[in-house]
């Protein structure tokens, strides 16, 4: 947590990045092979005591999002983040909305660790969510892995799409719930 703080700090003291408009950047090419009926649902902006962290998109088949049909988010980065905290933090948000027990959080910290690499700012990954099989993330135009686990994939996206979310501001402009 010290080290993520630090990172933090120090980012704040980094020139902005200009980051385009979700709208506007196309998924991975690999991604959109795949899926190419996605659109886009909602969008929002993380921001941590201040800092702009991340935009994130959330990418669904038809009209609305479930987990039982296949959809992507997307997350442009606005700072540098080392793929091993991303792993971390992953793990601290599942366990906050009591998902997993210790043995799956440390296989699924395991995994995210071999697929997360070290972002730069302006980097993006996109993660795929496919009901009842796995999670692919892509970075940019390339896949970079799969969790072939349901039971993750699920874990992970409930990270930012369940209701007991610590973002639920970010999750609301995603899901465009309220006003």
């Amino acid at each position: 947590m010290k080290r993520l703080m630090a990172m933090l700090l120090l980012a704040a003291t980094l020139p902005a990045v200009a980051l385009p408009a979700a709208a506007t950047v196309p998924l991975p090419a690999p991604l959109v092979a795949e899926t190419p009926t996605l659109k886009r649902l909602g969008e929002g902006r993380l921001r941590w005591l201040g800092l702009h962290v991340y935009d994130a998109a959330l990418w669904v088949l038809g009209e609305a999002w479930s987990f039982e049909r296949a959809f992507a988010l997307d997350i442009r980065y606005a700072m540098s983040l080392k793929g091993r905290d991303i792993a971390s933090r992953s793990i601290d948000e599942m366990r906050k909305i009591g998902i997993g027990d210790d043995e799956k959080l440390r296989r699924w910290s395991e995994a995210m660790q071999r697929v997360f690499p070290d972002i730069k700012a302006g980097d993006r990954l996109v993660g795929l969510h496919i009901p009842g099989k796995e999670a692919r993330f892509y970075s940019n135009d390339r896949l970079l892995g799969t969790v072939p686990d349901p039971e993750f994939s699920r874990a992970f996206f409930s990270i930012w799409l369940d209701e007991r979310t610590s973002e639920p501001k970010l999750r609301a402009q995603m899901l465009r719930l309220g006003s």
